[in-house]
């Protein structure tokens, strides 16, 4: 901690107004946000560490015996709803409580759904505990990186590096959890692993009740009202959509083998709907209607990159427990512990990105080709699996994974910490957090289309499927580059 300019004291997003405490050069509040996300984090990654295992792995090993291919699209669309959830995260903030309001109540859920996958046995747990889970990380997600936005003004050079130190709790909470759960899992099993999670969330939401007092006005203010005479009526749309659901579960329209691509088929259209609104808002500039245009080429992009990264959890996971040797000097490694590599590297390198994008300054990379390099990364991370198809079971080197998921987290830092900021700063006034919501969808999109693509994996087809997989985003990246002239133009000074 150190002493130098920080956030101001009349919620000015963060214009200098004399010399108070900061951390690590940015506004301290920034301080309380990294506490609680690190341990949401911490929860959320912990969970999903041995989440498909716990799925497919057989009942006499403590798991649900679910087919793997049937696993693999839960998780996908598990992980698509999460950020699907934004949407709601998003409008509670801007429309009835505040982002701070909205991302306190929020962490409170997500514990709760921790409780019950630890307690509640079987698949009533397991589907309680997702679906409390996805609703309470979506509305942690958007409005946490939009209380962030709101400690900076939107041409203060720290931003982006603010995002980046910002980027490296939600990974330190990353690369514990997997650590933790994992090794708790093998020694005592599913449910306790699923309980420290719980008690993660809830050291998180213990340490942001002292410090949400200090926030700046912005992040508690709701930036567009919802009129009381309309509360009703969002009520009966909310209960509605319930009832939906359930009959469509009931009926068998919706069911475990097609969770993925229902998943995928509302996000896609809740995203149109998203842009059509905004774009069509009388309550948005001309400058403001162009950034959001500027958008959609980074959003595409965005959602390539997802579909492959996200298959971290799905197959990567399968791969580790089938095809990686986790031999260490005698001793097995947990799979869960493989979760753990990539946000180590994210820990060491989040900060090395920052420096650079504050050293740089203005001369840094615009935005879209930083999206641009990320797809493209992330092409090359999977054709880097080509060379160790066929070497059989438990034959490939874990080193050989390290490797490829270092890959993993340089296409990662190249977009999603600069997307994080990037929405705050092309977001119409009327949707702060509900723009940051939209770059979420991508990645909801994108990780629903990461369990669908799973189901495709298995040990014989790898050549193809890694193949075509990383030729398609590099193929993204190239028409990004392209079209980045125009982009850079409809941002409006945006970088």
């Amino acid at each position: 901690m150190s002493n130098g300019a920080a956030v101001s004291t009349d919620g000015s997003s963060g214009r200098e107004q004399g010399r108070e405490r900061s951390f690590f050069g940015q506004p301290f509040a920034l301080v309380h946000i990294f506490g609680v996300e690190m341990w949401e984090r911490f929860s959320f990654y912990g969970m999903q560490g041995i989440l498909l295992l716990y799925m497919f792995y057989s009942v006499a090993e403590g798991g649900l015996g679910i087919p793997k291919p049937v696993a693999v699209g839960i998780v996908g669309a598990y992980g698509g709803s999460v950020y699907l959830a934004t949407i709601l995260g998003a409008w509670l903030a801007d429309r009835l409580l505040g982002s701070e309001r909205t991302l306190f109540y929020s962490a409170i859920v997500v514990m709760a759904g921790h409780l019950a996958l630890s307690l509640i046995p079987g698949v009533a747990g397991l589907g309680t505990g997702l679906i409390l889970i996805a609703l309470g990380s979506g509305g942690v997600k958007a409005n946490a990186t939009s209380v962030v936005g709101t400690l900076y003004s939107e041409k203060d050079p720290r931003r982006d590096a603010g995002f980046s130190i910002f980027y490296l709790g939600i990974n330190l909470g990353a690369f514990l959890g997997p650590l933790l759960t994992g090794l708790l899992q093998t020694s005592f099993g599913f449910h306790v692993g699923f309980a420290v999670a719980a008690v993660g969330m809830a050291i998180g939401l213990i340490q942001y009740s002292f410090g949400r007092r200090s926030l700046p006005p912005e992040a508690k203010a709701v930036p567009n009202p919802l009129p009381a005479a309309h509360r009703l009526v969002m009520v009966l749309v909310a209960v509605g959509a319930v009832v939906l659901i359930v009959a469509a579960v009931l009926i068998g329209v919706l069911n475990a083998d097609n969770l993925a691509d229902a998943v995928a088929v509302v996000t896609l259209a809740a995203s149109i709907a998203y842009f059509v609104i905004i774009l069509s808002s009388k309550k948005i500039s001309g400058l403001e209607r162009r950034r959001v245009y500027s958008f959609i080429p980074m959003f595409i992009t965005s959602v390539a990159f997802w579909a492959l990264y996200q298959q971290q959890f799905t197959v990567v996971t399968l791969y580790a427990n089938d095809r990686l040797n986790l031999d260490l000097f005698g001793w097995q490694m947990p799979v869960a512990w493989v979760q753990s590599i990539n946000p180590i590297f994210i820990i060491i390198l989040s900060g090395v990105f920052a420096a650079i994008w504050t050293k740089w300054g203005d001369r840094q990379p615009a935005t879209p080709y930083k999206f641009a390099a990320a797809a493209v990364v992330m092409g090359l991370a999977f054709l880097l699996f080509i060379p160790f198809s066929g070497t059989g079971a438990h034959g490939t080197p874990l080193l050989a994974l390290v490797g490829i998921l270092f890959v993993f987290t340089i296409a990662e830092l190249l977009l999603s910490p600069v997307g994080l900021s990037l929405s705050t700063k092309l977001a119409p006034a009327v949707f702060r957090t509900q723009m940051v919501a939209l770059f979420f969808l991508s990645i909801a999109l994108g990780t629903a289309l990461s369990g669908i693509l799973a189901g495709f994996y298995n040990e014989t087809n790898e050549i193809p499927y890694f193949g075509i997989s990383g030729l398609v985003a590099i193929l993204v990246g190239g028409l990004l580059v392209i079209a980045t002239p125009w982009v850079r133009r409809m941002m409006g000074g945006v970088r």
